[in-house]
């Protein structure tokens, strides 16, 4: 399937590592343009000059997206090199465990990490999102609707990312740039692999009990398989899809419990 994307430009946030590189990649393979902005420079570097050397037309920004003049210069940046934006994911961000018992300002450092930034990128970006009738799509969490426990701030912030996206949908009809979400779970990421590596006696044994639990196949999701989400939902082959919670977890989230 051609999803005409080719010479279109979509910014990845966090777009170097695990679900984020897959969808830089995914991008850059169907003739997109792409630019990472994260703060991870090393690996973003290599990245890029990776996906360059193969043909593609990459570029990134670092910086820390919780300062907002830096979500700024993001846009500014990308105008700069390749004079449009079709597209936005928003992806950066991570579970950092703060819940209940870390305290008021571990929650608000938490929310701070996950969730201002996916509002002042879209600000920023929208009058060029107005131009090309773009995409949103924001990367939120199975945690925003099942929860998950000891971590109060990334529930928040991942609950208010799906608010968010219904809401820009209904406020944006009228431009047709359309707004989307995907609620990965279990996907194995260097993220997730640190998080089991560091929390747990034995990694493996833990692993093997979380994918016991996936009732498709018994295994998790990749990060490919959140990209090609993704990067479907940014093409005009989802074109009158806006609004909607795309949950890509192998029936994780909904299925029978009997069925693991």
């Amino acid at each position: 399937m051609n999803l005409d994307l080719t010479d279109k430009v979509f910014i990845v946030t966090g777009g170097s590592k695990g679900i984020g590189e897959a969808i830089s990649r995914t991008i850059a393979g169907e003739g997109g343009k792409v630019m990472i902005a994260t703060r991870s420079a090393d690996v973003t570097h290599k990245l890029v000059e990776e996906l360059k050397t193969a043909g593609h037309e990459v570029a990134a920004i670092i910086g820390d997206l919780q300062d907002t003049e830096n979500c700024k210069k993001v846009i500014e940046e990308t105008i700069s090199v390749f004079g449009s934006i079709d597209g936005l994911v928003n992806n950066a961000g991570m579970n950092d465990g703060a819940g209940l018992e870390a305290g008021p300002e571990a929650f608000r450092r938490s929310v701070n990490l996950n969730l201002f930034h996916y509002y002042d990128l879209v600000h920023y970006a929208l009058p060029y999102l107005k131009e090309s009738q773009g995409s949103i799509v924001n990367i939120s969490s199975k945690v925003a609707i099942t929860g998950q426990g000891n971590t109060s701030g990334y529930a928040a912030a991942k609950g208010a990312q799906l608010a968010l996206t219904r809401e820009w949908a209904a406020d944006l009809l009228p431009h047709s740039i359309r707004v989307n979400a995907i609620l990965p779970a279990e996907v194995m990421t260097p993220l997730y692999r640190k998080w089991l590596d560091q929390s747990f006696d034995d990694p493996d044994a833990k692993e093997a009990e979380i994918v016991a639990k996936i009732p498709l196949e018994k295994r998790m999701t990749t990060s490919q398989e959140i990209a090609d989400m993704a990067v479907f939902l940014l093409s005009s082959r989802s074109g009158h899809t806006t609004g909607q919670f795309m949950i890509v977890d192998g029936g994780y989230v909904h299925l029978d419990r009997s069925l693991t």
